[in-house]
């Protein structure tokens, strides 16, 4: 996956928007104004790509025990996110793909019902 498909994925679901919160680096995706994945394009650029994303913690802690492209959230709050590193080889795009679907999964189901309502 490089940094264009991770970009179209993620704005191709339902009330996604991009935001640079932070700093002119970090690109932020956003479902109804809650962050459900981030990355760093400057670490993209140099071959260290990985993407912060929002995981259930019994989950987290599974696909850190069996892939080691899979670690505690950087700069994130560990038990509930992930840093999960796209250009290793270790993990197929229909994973990456699976765990961004998660990680909005997990930020829409947090959202109020009404809110909820509006995007399916």
């Amino acid at each position: 996956m490089n940094i264009e498909d991770y970009r179209n994925y993620c704005l191709n679901k339902k009330e996604v928007t991009e935001h640079f919160p932070f700093d002119n680096d970090t690109l932020v995706f956003k479902v109804c104004n809650k962050m459900f994945a981030l990355a760093s394009l400057k670490r993209w650029e140099n071959g260290e790509a990985f993407i912060n994303l929002k995981c259930d913690p019994e989950y987290a802690q599974e696909l850190r025990a069996k892939f080691d492209s899979v670690k505690p959230g950087y700069h994130m709050h560990k038990k509930q996110w992930n840093s999960v590193y796209v250009l290793t080889g270790e993990l197929s795009p229909k994973l990456i793909t699976d765990l961004i679907d998660h990680s909005y999964d997990m930020v829409v189901k947090g959202l109020p019902k009404k809110t909820q309502a509006l995007i399916k």
